[in-house]
């Protein structure tokens, strides 16, 4: 188990041996000589005789050599303190079970029996079997010793890791017992399983296993027998998976999926986050029995599992909050864009007739998306666009690159366009204010003597919060005095506090509040290709979509370009929105970020100096701002995350960070 809280699980499919558990069992102890880093190995249903022996089942000689078998696995485990989890045929007092035998350090831990046993269509377990029901012997004699037996087991290692077993069938049931082991605290749940193939049958099963994880609020690992098993009137697929709260995380490959069958034994290795699971589970607080439901009482197997270091065998998306490029990535724009439009037309039907809609348009990425969305909107609603005002109020920071893409698209998209400079009004608040920006004195200056003089200071020496403070709020004041404001500021943003309070950080409605910067660039560009495929829409939202985010309220170069780059001032927004997703959504503390960080993608090479440093960046303002996100307009919910203070995130905004940037001090 990782000190994080992960544990790696393998669910192996081997070549099976019918009726041949000596093999069967040297197959076993091959996987597991080859998965010696896992905490937790699965194999199938039956594995250690083969699930297809038929009546060859009521042959003592196959259930004594099963039992030879078991033991040659427990051998193999001397010495490790994994979990090792295998099938076989037991015979108990008169009955005969289809059973999970737990494994580990050379014992047998317990024997779980399976409770509902198939007796329809092509399958007969009825015949050979006696299904569990509760009222089995509490401990058997096995392999030389008393072993726990039953369906109320359940095998504990602590820091939050309960394995419960079940076997095949049980899953298909209405209530499956594991439902009733999450319930009493497991948060792994593992199925040995031999379910054939049938055309549509690995789907169903792919949603059994991950709509079961995601209800149990755990990890959920499926072994499923090979096509070695005996085929004389079925196929088995060889189908492992590994799920984690609703989410696929691992799946094997299978007959028919359209690559050759596999013929020897094949395993899939996941690291499941257990940590990550019991965090869940206390904050969804709907997670627990129902009302009338008789729970089962279990008996707790303890299993030492030691903590150990090792590489993450799991995929750490860089950008958790966008989907990769595909079908999907276009489904959930297209899902979110629709969230959106239909939250503000729920606003705009609440206004009177014939109001205006206001919006600040900069020619950067966010107005652009809150200025889609309104447009769309209002065609959805049947408004004419001229009901939509776009204003662009160039200062001291505009570049001709942004004023341009805005009109530009404002003109292309049939909107309402006005420019106000706020130059020369802020210049006078400057004086009235009796401000000198960056130490010019500029009481007696004219704008064009003053232009000059903020070209004339250095880079260095450019930081002034009044002077982008003055320009952010008298756009919100042109704005508001106008009537109804759709707001443009992003999650991200409103997890920075990358706002000024009470100017773009107010509105009337936000479209935008709960999407992150990292997605807004993409679902422009979605916008761009499925709205407008071609054309000067397209070409000026592309436009967009390149351009270096930046408030653009610091003085541009003398070329012309943008001086005050966001990332620059920040750190790079994918690295934002990493964190901001596991700190937030997943409750990582900030040495589990930094530890998974390693394993992310990024679109470039991070050093370990810059993710801590904007670590340290992003815990500081998270909680420096607050005070902002306290009272932050309506706005819909698209995704996981939101920081609504109506909603998903209640925070005191005297909150102390102290806590979240121990690990820093440490360092």
């Amino acid at each position: 188990m990782n000190p994080f809280g992960f544990v790696r699980i393998a669910c192996a499919s081997i070549r099976t041996a019918v009726a041949n558990p000596e093999a069967n069992a040297r197959e076993i102890v091959g996987v597991l000589e080859q998965t010696a880093d896992c905490d937790v190995v699965l194999f199938p249903e039956l594995c250690l005789a083969g699930y297809t022996c038929a009546d060859l089942f009521g042959q003592p000689t196959l259930t004594d050599a099963a039992l030879r078998g078991l033991v040659h696995v427990a051998k193999a485990t001397e010495g490790s303190h994994r979990l090792v989890v295998v099938g076989l045929p037991l015979e108990v007092g008169p009955y005969l079970y289809n059973a999970a035998a737990v494994v580990s350090n050379g014992r047998v831990l317990g024997v779980v029996p399976k409770q509902h046993l198939p007796n329809y269509k092509e399958f007969y377990e009825r015949r050979w079997f006696r299904a569990a029901t509760g009222d089995e012997p509490a401990e058997i004699e096995l392999l030389g010793g008393r072993t726990p037996f039953g369906i109320d087991l359940l095998f504990e290692a602590g820091s939050g890791v309960t394995v419960g077993v079940e076997i095949c069938e049980d899953l298909w049931l209405p209530i499956p017992p594991s439902s009733f082991q999450a319930l009493a605290g497991a948060s792994i749940l593992l199925n040995l399983s031999a379910s054939n193939e049938l055309i549509g049958k690995s789907g169903y099963r792919t949603d059994l296993v991950v709509g079961q994880s995601g209800r149990c609020v755990a990890a959920y690992a499926y072994a499923g027998s090979g096509p070695t098993e005996s085929t004389t009137d079925l196929v088995f697929g060889g189908h492992c998976l590994i799920a984690e709260n609703g989410r696929l995380l691992a799946e094997s490959p299978r007959v028919g999926d359209g690559r050759p069958p596999r013929r020897d034994s094949y395993w899939i290795v996941q690291d499941v986050d257990v940590a990550k699971l019991q965090t869940d589970r206390r904050t969804t607080t709907s997670f627990e029995p129902p009302p009338g439901l008789a729970l089962r009482s279990f008996r707790r197997i303890p299993f030492h599992l030691p903590a150990t270091t090792f590489d993450l065998k799991r995929f750490v998306p860089a950008a958790p909050f966008v989907p990769a490029e595909g079908p999907e990535l276009n489904r959930r724009c297209s899902e979110i864009f629709e969230i959106q439009c239909a939250g503000l037309a729920k606003r705009i039907e609440q206004l009177p007739a014939g109001s205006t809609l206001n919006l600040g348009v900069s020619g950067g990425l966010d107005s652009t998306l809150a200025l889609l969305v309104a447009v769309k909107t209002l065609d959805l609603l049947g408004i004419e666009r001229s009901r939509l005002r776009g204003l662009t109020m160039p200062g001291f920071g505009t570049t001709s690159r942004t004023r341009t893409n805005a009109i530009d698209l404002m003109r292309h998209l049939n909107v309402e366009a006005e420019t106000i400079d706020v130059s020369e009004l802020a210049l006078r608040s400057f004086q009235e204010l009796n401000h000198a920006p960056f130490g010019i004195d500029c009481r007696s200056m004219d704008l064009e003597a003053f232009r000059k003089a903020l070209h004339d200071v250095p880079p260095e020496k450019r930081h002034d919060l009044v002077f982008e403070n003055v320009q952010a709020r008298l756009r919100t004041f042109l704005l508001m005095s106008r009537g109804f404001v759709v707001g443009t500021g992003d999650l991200s943003e409103s997890a920075l506090g990358w706002s000024t309070y009470n100017a773009d950080h107010m509105s009337m409605y936000n479209p935008n509040c709960s999407i992150p910067k990292t997605l807004v660039r993409f679902l422009v560009r979605h916008v761009a290709a499925t709205e407008f495929p071609a054309g000067p829409v397209r070409d000026t939202l592309i436009s967009i979509a390149d351009t270096t985010i930046s408030p653009e309220l610091l003085p541009a170069s003398a070329k012309g370009e943008i001086t005050q780059s966001t990332e620059d001032a920040l750190g790079p927004y994918e690295l934002h929105d990493f964190i901001l997703y596991h700190a937030v959504r997943c409750t990582y503390p900030p040495e589990k970020i930094l530890f998974i960080s390693q394993y992310a993608s990024f679109s470039q090479p991070y050093t370990s100096d810059q993710i801590e440093k904007t670590m340290k960046t992003f815990y500081r303002r998270f909680f420096q701002q607050q005070y902002k996100r306290s009272c932050v307009p309506d706005g819909p919910k698209v995704g996981s995350v939101s920081l609504s203070p109506r909603g998903d995130w209640r925070m005191p905004s005297d909150a102390d960070s102290f806590e979240w940037l121990r690990w820093a001090e440490a360092r």
